[in-house]
């Protein structure tokens, strides 16, 4: 596990080479749309999880930013249906722990 968070810390500090980020976490709204783009089929998964979630602009990108966290472990370059998922689901066990 260390290796593949170090992986993935190492690809997040390339990606933002030259900007004052350093972590998917602070991503601005324009690096969100540059490094966490996603197709037709996975931007209707998402808004269909934001409709039935009830949940924000603001939830979205950080659905976003997770699963970018998440598919950088994975050691992928573009964010996949099993990534999204997967970060849907810890936003909605948020909502259900705290709401």
């Amino acid at each position: 596990m260390r290796s593949r968070t170090e992986a993935a810390r190492s690809s997040q500090q390339s990606r933002f080479t030259g900007t004052k980020v350093a972590a998917n976490a602070r991503m601005t709204h324009a690096q969100i749309r540059r490094h966490c783009a996603i197709d037709a089929s996975l931007g209707d998964l998402l808004q269909q999880a934001m409709e039935q979630l009830s949940l924000s602009a603001r939830a979205y990108d950080r659905i976003l930013k997770v699963a970018r966290t998440i598919a950088d472990l994975a050691g992928v370059e573009r964010i996949e249906a099993q990534h999204l998922l997967e970060a849907i689901q810890y936003r909605s066990l948020d909502r259900t722990l705290f709401y």
